[in-house]
C-alpha cells in the first residue's frame, strides 16, 4: 500500500510541472452518462503502478452532478498476478464534462481527460495535457486492428509520440 501512494504522491508532484503551450483537444459534447461504466484498458502509456497489468478494467459511475466514482482493477504481471485496486474520485469540470479532476490522494488532483469518444460509446482516448500518460479502452476486451489504428492515429494527432504505447493483455472467459 505504502508503494502505491509514494507512486501516486510522484504523479501528483509530476503533474505540477508546466504543460505544453497548445491544449490538447477533448471529446466535443460529451455525454457523461452515456460514458459511465465499464471499460476495458486495450493499450496504454502507462503509469508506474499500472506497468505489466493485465485484465485492466477502468469502471465509471455518477455519484453527484460533478462527481464520478472509479474503480480501477487489473492483474499485476501476469492473469495470475496480484490482484491490485484503484478508487480515484473524478471531478468534473463545470464547463466541459470531459476534462476532470482524478483524485487518489486528498487534496491532490490529476489531470484526466476524455480526448475522444466514438459515436456509440465503444471505444475511447483518455489523456492529459501533459500528453505523458494515455489510455486506449472500449466496451469490449478486444478490438479490431482497424479501430486500434484509427484511435492511435487520434491520439498522434493530439499531439502523442506512441512509442511507449503498450498493449494491455485481456484474457476472459
Amino acid at each position: 500500500m505504502r508503494w502505491i501512494l509514494l507512486t501516486v504522491s510522484l504523479i501528483m508532484l509530476q503533474a505540477c510541472k508546466t504543460t505544453p503551450a497548445e491544449s490538447i483537444q477533448v471529446a466535443d459534447n460529451l455525454n457523461l452518462d452515456r460514458f459511465m461504466g465499464d471499460w476495458y484498458v486495450i493499450a496504454n502509456i502507462p503509469t508506474p503502478p499500472e506497468k505489466g497489468a493485465h485484465n485492466a478494467i477502468e469502471s465509471y459511475r455518477r455519484v453527484g452532478p460533478y462527481k464520478v466514482a472509479t474503480t480501477f482493477t487489473f492483474y499485476e504481471g501476469s492473469f495470475n498476478g496480484e490482484f491490485k485496486r484503484m478508487t480515484p474520485t473524478g471531478f468534473v469540470s463545470k464547463d466541459n464534462p470531459a476534462i476532470w479532476g482524478m483524485r487518489f490522494i486528498w487534496p491532490f488532483k490529476a489531470d484526466f481527460r476524455v480526448l475522444y469518444v466514438d459515436p456509440d460509446y465503444q471505444t475511447t482516448l483518455i489523456g492529459r495535457q501533459k500528453r505523458d500518460y494515455l489510455w486506449i479502452m472500449a466496451r469490449q476486451p478486444h478490438i479490431s486492428d482497424s479501430t486500434f489504428a484509427q484511435l492511435k492515429a487520434i491520439a498522434r494527432d493530439r499531439g502523442y509520440d506512441l512509442a511507449n504505447l503498450q498493449t494491455v493483455p485481456q484474457q476472459w472467459d
